[in-house]
């Protein structure tokens, strides 16, 4: 089973913030999650986010993929595969 961290997308329309999730691949993009380690709102300037560091060090440690925006949410956090 490959298991991604990504976003999970929550809010009204057009306005819209985050859940950073661990979820398989194969799941729908706000579909069944695995757990969930953090937040991220980009409607505020700048842009928010918190990150349970230790739940993520755990999961990269587990082979665990972040996507793209991830690696950089994790990037500014300090949070280094």
């Amino acid at each position: 089973m490959a298991v991604k961290i990504r976003l999970r997308r929550m809010g009204r329309k057009k306005a819209p913030f985050y859940r950073i999730v661990v979820a398989d691949s194969r799941a729908p993009r706000d579909g069944k999650v695995i757990a969930e380690i953090g937040t991220y709102d980009p409607n505020t300037d700048p842009s928010t986010f918190h990150v349970n560091e230790e739940l993520a060090k755990k999961w990269l440690s587990n082979g665990a993929q972040p996507t793209e925006v991830v690696s950089k949410i994790f990037k500014h956090a300090g949070i280094e595969k």
